[in-house]
């Protein structure tokens, strides 16, 4: 295997991954290259599960009996195990929805539903970036067309980065909001938040930070990303799809109306009017995905007992190797950076006049999985004239192996397509 410095153990880790030793198509071993889209679930999380249902069972909160104090104390020990995974100054800042689109959505609502100074109507804008996940588009251009506000986006250079030569532009006296990716899902771009919150920060904005792509793979500070808001996803950081989170600032949570009602969100309800209880309990009416928050309790704990500055230091090494291979194939072309430096794990590029779903296609034949298509940020296919992309994305448990495979798996698609 070619050494690369700064890898992790991958032998060791790629253990704990069962799914990673399937075979597929007539005995490949499968070389998973979809982690932008999921990631792969240890034991440790598929353990913490089972051991829940089989043991622990029941709804939270409300119950006196043994299970019903197990499970409150499970699911109340996630949160304080993903509080300190981001560094929030408190437990009660971490809101559980289902996913980061839900989280993303949830502000949105409380914004459109808020009092001043909040409160996002025709004489406000909204900001975001060409670059988003349709979940950071879509819920804004709702929000905008139920209240009148102007919704306004920053554009991308020709190599996949924020143009923010026009920030005075975008984000004005009248932006109520400013709501943008961390690290995009099809480029891997790393956005520079500080000179974005600044700004915000200067004309009295509310920040949203998408960091779906980031809590897997880098540490993540909310406290040092001077954002309002933060929201991220189990399923892409080794934990159970059902779960996601939104970190909020105490006050705001505190002020802002809650998005959805029902039961355990309230402090009394009577026919004629309710009070709501305290955030976070605030924001998560009903039956809460309580065996999902367990699963990414154990995914912190598994993350965090590897480090994540490993972690990125680790990907960081496979994706200058992936970058540097992909460059060699004969017209191929990276949309977004062509270097390591300033970018996440995830590349999407073009091959030839070749279709992505035919390379895709392909691909899978040789046992090796990718993503195809405009992988819900068509904005950005539009902007650079393509009509989609195939997006190979790593892992902790990726290896200079896998790149190999994908580099060998496209010279079979060229020779396939003559």
């Amino acid at each position: 295997m070619t050494q690369l410095p700064g890898l992790l153990d991958i032998e060791a880790i790629r253990k704990d991954f069962p799914l990673l030793d399937r075979v597929v198509h007539d005995g490949k071993k499968i070389v998973y290259l979809d982690n932008a889209a999921t990631s792969q679930k240890p034991r440790q999380v598929l353990d913490a599960l089972n051991e829940y249902y089989e043991r622990h069972n029941a709804n939270v909160h409300r119950g006196v009996h043994v299970l019903a104090e197990e499970a409150t104390a499970l699911y109340e020990g996630a949160r304080d195990k993903v509080a300190a995974f981001i560094n929030a100054p408190s437990r009660d800042e971490v809101i559980f929805t289902k996913n980061a689109s839900e989280s993303l959505n949830l502000v949105a609502n409380m914004l459109g539903w808020a009092d001043e100074p909040y409160r996002v109507d025709r004489e406000t804008e909204i900001a975001i970036t060409e670059m988003e996940h349709h979940s950071n588009i879509v819920p804004w251009q709702l929000l905008a067309q139920r209240t009148g506000a102007k919704l306004k986006w920053f554009g991308l250079t020709d190599d996949g980065r924020l143009d923010l030569s026009n920030i005075e532009e975008v984000i004005t006296e009248k932006t109520k909001i400013v709501s943008f990716t961390l690290v995009s899902n099809i480029m891997g771009t790393i956005n520079p938040v500080e000179a974005i919150v600044r700004r915000a920060q200067e004309v009295g904005a509310l920040v949203l930070i998408d960091a779906s792509q980031a809590a897997p793979h880098m540490p993540l500070d909310v406290q040092a990303l001077g954002a309002d808001f933060v929201a991220f996803t189990g399923h892409k950081m080794c934990g159970p799809t059902g779960i996601g989170v939104l970190w909020g600032r105490q006050e705001l949570l505190e002020d802002l109306p809650p998005f959805l009602g029902g039961g355990e969100m309230i402090e009394t309800v009577s026919m004629h009017a309710s009070t709501y209880a305290p955030a976070p309990h605030k924001f998560e009416a009903g039956t809460p995905p309580i065996a999902q928050a367990v699963g990414l309790g154990a995914a912190v704990d598994y993350l965090t007992s590897i480090g994540m500055d490993k972690i990125a230091a680790h990907e960081h090494a496979i994706t200058e190797y992936a970058v540097k291979r992909l460059l060699e194939v004969p017209d191929l072309r990276i949309i977004g950076p062509t270097t390591a430096e300033d970018r996440g794990a995830a590349i999407s590029f073009t091959l030839g006049d070749i279709h992505p779903h035919d390379v895709g296609q392909v691909l899978d034949e040789q046992g090796i999985a990718v993503r195809v298509g405009h992988h819900c940020a068509r904005p950005v296919c539009l902007r650079y004239g393509i009509p989609a992309t195939t997006r190979a994305s790593f892992y902790l448990y990726s290896s200079p192996a896998d790149v190999d495979a994908l580099i060998d798996g496209l010279e079979h698609v060229r020779n396939f397509f003559g």
